[in-house]
């Protein structure tokens, strides 16, 4: 069985110690010293929780071949807690305004659009049969609506798209090794054949991949819906969700 953690300040989460919800029910999601009764526990910031934590340094070691210290538990902290569903930062997409008024997020819309649109190359994943990740460059995204929807090309009888009609959860990835920036977006690929789809992102010269042209049966397009991402800036990692 897979093992959870609390969402809250990454412990383990096991039934004797999950927390409460309003009804007494059992919460799957925060531990019993983060969440009882419907409610945390404590009102502080990501940061104070991980100060908080870090006093467990100790415990945490007892189960580590190599102990670590406190200063590399807080950094692994920084890394992994923004991750979690309390800290997890919402980035509405649709309104700027809400957005400049988190400064961690305020480049976000802008460092993903630079990528999609000047970065020759970018990644995707699918998943396959057996449930492994598979990997794959991919040219720029052909078209994208913000943010949150890519258009890509691709041939229809592709390995690719047998994955993604069997299981369209997927990621796109663009990486900046110049700059040192990096963004990944996970969501979901949809496998389009319908003639507008193919035609609004056709371009001059593309006969040269499908001889037969915007009807070449294997042409079809990938539209892929992102719903929440992370993006690596400034020696810093930062997740967040797509609204």
């Amino acid at each position: 069985m897979e093992q959870k953690f609390c969402q809250s300040c990454g412990m383990p989460l096991t039934n004797d110690v999950l927390g409460t919800n309003a009804d007494g029910s059992k919460n799957e999601d925060f531990c019993m010293y983060c969440y009882r009764e419907g409610r945390f526990l404590q009102d502080c910031t990501m940061e104070e929780m991980i100060e908080h934590c870090a006093q467990f340094v100790g415990a945490v070691n007892e189960g580590l071949e190599k102990p670590i210290t406190r200063e590399e538990y807080i950094g692994q902290m920084k890394t992994y807690f923004p991750q979690l569903k309390r800290w997890r930062k919402t980035l509405t997409i649709a309104d700027d305004e809400a957005m400049k008024a988190t400064p961690v997020l305020a480049n976000v819309k802008r460092l993903i659009a630079n990528m999609a649109d000047t970065l020759p190359i970018a990644y995707i994943s699918s998943v396959d049969y057996e449930g492994f990740p598979w990997i794959k460059a991919m040219l720029a995204p052909r078209k994208r609506e913000g943010i949150k929807t890519f258009y890509f090309t691709t041939n229809t009888f592709s390995i690719r798209v047998a994955h993604y009609k069997a299981n369209s959860k997927a990621s796109i990835y663009f990486c900046d090794t110049e700059g040192f920036k990096a963004m990944m977006l996970r969501g979901t690929m949809e496998v389009l054949t319908d003639a507008a789809t193919k035609e609004m992102i056709w371009r001059d010269g593309d006969e040269r991949y499908y001889s037969g042209g915007v009807t070449d049966p294997n042409y079809c397009v990938l539209k892929f819906t992102a719903t929440d991402g992370r993006f690596y800036s400034d020696f810093y990692p930062r997740s967040f969700v797509i609204e």
